[in-house]
């Protein structure tokens, strides 16, 4: 009984983690290699063929597709605008809610509110805001004596609209995990800029955002691999449109893979797609390091 007791005590941090390991490689790492092997296939779902090994055809014919590469515009240009924005409102926020005053932890509660709600319900919530005759968006404007808008029914405004939306719903994320940075600086270098008689500005400028950056960089990275993958906001009030003015990458590959059954063009597309969040990640996980060691 001693050495089989001893065995599962030198092994006791493998025995307990195997069966998460196995579960992720079951639930993650199979799904990948699967969708990589279907993107060298042309398989329709519509025909009664089986799958034939066409190499990289699928990744040629995706690359000479404009509809493609006019996804991936629209996926840049919404993720990048939604980052951007989020995480200029989501640090002031917190700057602001970190603060000591009345009745803060009701405001904290209603301004996470939005970030604990269902996106596809907020879509169409979003959806009567935007309605361009009774709307609430615009009857604000005609109040302010500006004119209407289309919103979502106008190629040029349908992205900046949904940004707003994403912004609504999850700046409050960005705000909570800044807030949690904030929380553990050190006092030590704001008592010295109070003894240097430093302004709040200089403060702000030349010691909480610099302290800051490596958790803003961990807020960036998680809002940007969920705003890339974005797709029940977007589906739930434009389904793409107008024109295919919202048409991101996940939208074309649902598209391709459940409209027009297309499962080899799809499953390559998701592949392209996987490599570009991945890539992105990477960046971002090498850009906070270097910061961290700029800093120590």
């Amino acid at each position: 009984m001693t050495m089989p007791t001893n065995w599962f005590d030198r092994n006791i941090k493998w025995i307990y983690t195997l069966p998460a390991l196995l579960f992720v490689l079951l639930m993650m790492v199979f799904p990948i290699l699967y969708t990589l092997r279907i993107s060298f296939y042309e398989w329709s779902m519509s025909a009664t063929t089986p799958p034939k090994w066409v190499g990289l055809s699928n990744y040629i014919d995706l690359f000479k597709d404009g509809r493609f590469w006019h996804a991936v515009t629209s996926t840049f240009y919404f993720t990048f605008a939604a980052i951007i924005m989020q995480t200029i409102l989501g640090v002031a926020i917190a700057l602001l809610l970190y603060r000591e005053f009345r009745g803060k932890n009701i405001v904290k509660t209603l301004f996470l509110l939005p970030m604990v709600a269902t996106p596809v319900a907020m879509g169409l919530v979003w959806l009567l805001i935007y309605e361009p005759s009774i709307g609430v968006a615009n009857q604000l404007l005609k109040a302010l004596g500006l004119p209407p808008m289309l919103w979502l029914a106008s190629p040029s405004q349908v992205i900046p609209s949904l940004v707003i939306i994403d912004i609504w719903e999850w700046t409050p994320m960005i705000a909570l995990i800044v807030m949690a940075g904030l929380s553990t600086l050190p006092s030590e270098p704001y008592e010295a800029a109070d003894v240097d008689g430093a302004t709040a500005w200089q403060k702000f400028s030349y010691i909480t955002l610099p302290l800051l950056r490596p958790t803003i960089i961990v807020a960036v990275m998680l809002r940007l691999i969920d705003v890339l993958k974005t797709f029940d906001i977007i589906y739930s009030t434009t389904q793409g449109g107008p024109n295919l003015a919202s048409e991101t990458l996940n939208l074309y590959g649902y598209v391709l893979g459940f409209q027009y059954f297309k499962l080899g063009m799809a499953s390559s597309l998701l592949v392209i797609f996987f490599a570009l969040v991945l890539g992105l990640t990477l960046a971002l996980i090498w850009i906070r390091k270097r910061l961290e060691v700029s800093s120590s």
